[in-house]
């Protein structure tokens, strides 16, 4: 089971800022999948800007979500080593 994702802060250059629900936090970068399918109207910043949390996991308005475990495994964490 992996953690639920509990806040997501859209920042430059298409990374976005994850928060889950066990504390932990990181940085996911969408750039290497912006050019696969769906994941093509991403490269509309407005239409990325407007990612929001769903249940456990991130979506945006234009139809695009994510799996809550490739989010998580996704994510470098931002804890010093």
């Amino acid at each position: 089971m992996y953690p639920s994702v509990k806040e997501v802060i859209p920042g430059d250059n298409y990374v976005l800022s994850v928060i889950f629900d066990n504390g932990e936090n990181g940085s996911l970068d969408m750039k290497p999948i912006l050019d696969f399918g769906i994941f093509r109207r991403l490269k509309d910043y407005d239409a990325f800007r407007r990612v929001r949390v769903a249940f456990d996991t991130i979506e945006w308005e234009c139809g695009v979500d994510l799996d809550p475990e490739f989010v998580y495994k996704r994510c470098k964490s931002n804890k010093p080593a």
